[in-house]
C-alpha cells in the first residue's frame, strides 16, 4: 500500500477552513510535531481497520522538509515507522549546528563548476543594480530592459528585485536536473549549465552587465517563450504551500542564512536574528524559537536512532544542512555527486546519472533489510 498523507494547513487540509491562515491563534496548530502526530494516528487507524495491515512494516519517504519529517518520524515513533528514506533533508540547517554561510557557498559552487566567469557576472550584478537604479531614470531603464510586469519605483521595489534574484539563482541550483522539469518553473535539462552558456563575459559593468545577466535569467523566466513580462513577486509557481512554510520558519524551523559576497556570489548579508524576529512578528504576530528544532529533534545527536537513510545531492544547496557522512551502520548517508534536490525520489529517467541509479539501489537494499528485520 502506498499512502500519501497531506500535511495539515497545506493543500486542502485546512483545520479552520478559509480562516486557517487568519491569525496566530488559528495558525498555532501548524507545527511539525502536530503533523507527525497526525501521520502516526492515521497509520495506527489504518492498521486497525484495514485487513492484512496490522503487522505490516511502514517505511516513511520524504524529500526536503518531507525528508526531515520522515527522519523525525522514525526518531519519534519507532514503534510505528520501521525505517525512513530522508532525501535532501536539511535536519542540521539550524543555529549552532551548521554555519549560516554554507548554503550560499553550495549554490555558488554549482555555477563556478560550470564557469567561474558565470559566477562572477552574478557576483558583480548586485553593485551594478545599485549603481544603475540610483536614479528614477535608472529604475525605469531596468524595468524596461528586464521586461518587468510592474515598474520599479522605490528602494523597496529594488530590495524585492534583489530578493527575487537570489531566489532564482538558488532555485536553479536546487532543480539542476539532467532532464527538462517543471518543479519550480518550466526549465530545460541542466538549467545551470544553460544559464552559464549565456553569462560568459564578466568584464562588463553597469547597464551592459545587466543586459548580459538578463539573457541568463531568461532561462528561468521564459524557457517556454510564452512569458509576456517578468513577475518578481514570486520566484516559483505557488504550488508548495509557501505561506505555510513561512509561518513554520517564523516559529520552529528557523534556518539562519548569511552571505559574504566573496566565498559566495550573493550580495553580502549578515544573519540578524533581531530583524528576523521583528519581521515574523509583523507578518504573523509570533516570535521564532531559535533553538527549538535542535532541542525537539536532536540536531546532530541522532546516534540512538536507527534505520534512516540520509541521501543528499552535491548540486543541492540544502545539502549544506544534510547528513553528509554516515552516523552509524544503521544511519547511513548516501551521497549523489550529480544530484540536485531529492533527485533520487523523482521518477527514473534515461538521463539519470549513474550515481542516482546506484543510490536508489542502495535505498532498496536498506528497505528490504528493514522489512526482513520486522518479519523475523
Amino acid at each position: 500500500m502506498l499512502l500519501f498523507a497531506e500535511h495539515r494547513y497545506y493543500g486542502k487540509s485546512l483545520p479552520f477552513g478559509n480562516d486557517s491562515y487568519s491569525n496566530a491563534s488559528t495558525l498555532g496548530y501548524l507545527t511539525a510535531e502536530q503533523a507527525m502526530a497526525d501521520f502516526a494516528t492515521l497509520l495506527t487507524h489504518l492498521r486497525r481497520t484495514t485487513n492484512g495491515t496490522e503487522k505490516s512494516p511502514v517505511i516513511a519517504f520524504g524529500g526536503s522538509y518531507g525528508g526531515m519529517l520522515a527522519a523525525w518520524m522514525r526518531v519519534k515513533y519507532p514503534h510505528i515507522i520501521q525505517g525512513a528514506i530522508a532525501a535532501s533533508a536539511p535536519v542540521l540547517q539550524f543555529k549552532g549546528v551548521t554555519p549560516c554561510s554554507k548554503f550560499g557557498r553550495v549554490v555558488t559552487k554549482d555555477y563556478e563548476t560550470q564557469s567561474p566567469a558565470c559566477a562572477n557576472v552574478i557576483r558583480k550584478s548586485w553593485q551594478a543594480i545599485e549603481n544603475v537604479t540610483a536614479t528614477d531614470k535608472g529604475l525605469e531603464w531596468l524595468s524596461n530592459a528586464w521586461q518587468l510586469c510592474k515598474p520599479l519605483k522605490s528602494s523597496d521595489d529594488k530590495k524585492r528585485l534583489k530578493d527575487w534574484l537570489s531566489d532564482v539563482w538558488t532555485n536553479l541550483a536546487m532543480v539542476d536536473y539532467p532532464y527538462p522539469a517543471s518543479f519550480l518553473a518550466p526549465l530545460p535539462a541542466n538549467p545551470v549549465k544553460e544559464v552559464c552558456k549565456k553569462l560568459k563575459d564578466d568584464s562588463l559593468d553597469g547597464e551592459e552587465l545587466l543586459r548580459h545577466l538578463f539573457r541568463g535569467l531568461s532561462v528561468y523566466t521564459n524557457y517556454t517563450q510564452k512569458t509576456k513580462c517578468v513577475d518578481i513577486r514570486q520566484a516559483a509557481e505557488d504550488t508548495l504551500g509557501e505561506k505555510g512554510w513561512d509561518f513554520q520558519a517564523c516559529t520552529e524551523m528557523v534556518m539562519p542564512m548569511c552571505n559574504d559576497g566573496k566565498r559566495d556570489f550573493f550580495e553580502p548579508m549578515k544573519w540578524n536574528f533581531s530583524s528576523y524576529t521583528e519581521d515574523c512578528h509583523k507578518k504573523f504576530g509570533v516570535k521564532p524559537r531559535l533553538h527549538w528544532a535542535e532541542i525537539e529533534f536532536g540536531g546532530k545527536k541522532l546516534e540512538a536512532s536507527s534505520n534512516i537513510v540520509f541521501s543528499n545531492g552535491l548540486l543541492d544547496p540544502w545539502s549544506s544542512g544534510g547528513v553528509m557522512s554516515s552516523i552509524s551502520a544503521k544511519l547511513p548517508a548516501v551521497i549523489i555527486p550529480e544530484g540536485a534536490h531529492h533527485l533520487d525520489l523523482r521518477a527514473s529517467d534515461p538521463a539519470d546519472p549513474p550515481s542516482v541509479i546506484k543510490a536508489r539501489k542502495l535505498e532498496k537494499y536498506y528497505i528490504r533489510t528493514w522489512i526482513k528485520m520486522m518479519k523475523h
